[in-house]
């Protein structure tokens, strides 16, 4: 068995993969079209233009998914592991509440083109990346409070070191968006997809730009601290018969004909 084939450990892989793919695959369209310049466009810009933006929709829309599944798995197995310590269970929804919304940004992003309308893509920008921030950083609390006995102290500090690179990624794309949109290069400049390194607010838009790609693969990193856990951990579908045909009303149901029925792991 492949170390992705235990567990459910093929879930943050999925994610991590499928994401980065979705990042790339755009991006060398918009190259290949001469859609955005080859230097570290916005991620946004490679998918603004069709083909590339119908290719980051879809394959966003799917990351979408797959990040609501493995949080979920995540949400439940901490639940399992710490049933009766309140502080835990309380983070552990926190966790999962913040973590949903973060993914619904994402979908935000995946449907709302950053030139065709701005504010409600960085509506799903602030959603993704600062609640998201703040997911990872209950993740880091729950495994530092989990630790020695359910979680490492290896765990904890790369998942406290990615949060730290996701949070400078952050503060350094916010202070560059401020200077580079704040009206000293020109107006308009969210429409903007080719730049000249000769002109003003260059250097802006570049750290711009390399914090946004940084911030993206921080959070996706983090992602890969779920895996070793992910190896420890199944589901189980538990499957309720309430009668033995599917045209009965459920006030015929008698309760022999009740039947616990449990599936394989998936």
């Amino acid at each position: 068995m492949w170390w992705f084939q235990q567990g459910l450990s093929f879930l943050p892989v999925a994610l991590v993969v499928w994401s980065a793919a979705s990042f790339v695959f755009s991006y060398i369209t918009a190259i290949v079209l001469h859609h955005v310049d080859p230097l570290v466009p916005y991620i946004s810009d490679t998918g603004t233009i069709p083909p590339e933006r119908c290719l980051f929709g879809i394959m966003l829309n799917i990351s979408t998914f797959l990040g609501m599944a493995t949080m979920y798995v995540r949400y439940k197995q901490v639940s399992a592991l710490s049933p009766e310590k309140p502080k835990i269970v309380r983070l552990n929804k926190l966790g999962l509440t913040l973590g949903w919304m973060s993914c619904f940004g994402l979908c935000i992003i995946a449907n709302f083109q950053k030139c065709i309308l701005y504010y409600i893509h960085v509506l799903g920008a602030c959603l993704t990346f600062g609640v998201g921030s703040i997911y990872m950083l209950v993740q880091t609390i729950l495994s530092y409070l989990m630790q020695p006995e359910l979680h490492s102290k290896d765990i904890f500090w790369a998942r406290l070191a990615v949060f730290l690179w996701s949070c400078s990624s952050i503060l350094s794309m916010f202070i560059s968006s401020v200077v580079l949109y704040s009206g000293l290069y020109g107006h308009n400049l969210v429409q903007k997809l080719h730049w000249d390194p000769q002109e003003r607010g260059y250097t802006p838009h570049m750290i711009s730009t390399v914090s946004e790609w940084s911030l993206a693969f921080s959070f996706l990193s983090f992602f890969l601290t779920y895996i070793r856990d992910f190896q420890k951990i199944s589901l189980r579908a538990v499957v309720s018969l309430q009668g033995q045909t599917l045209h009965e009303s459920p006030e015929s149901f008698r309760a022999e004909d009740q039947a616990l029925l449990i599936a394989g792991s998936i």
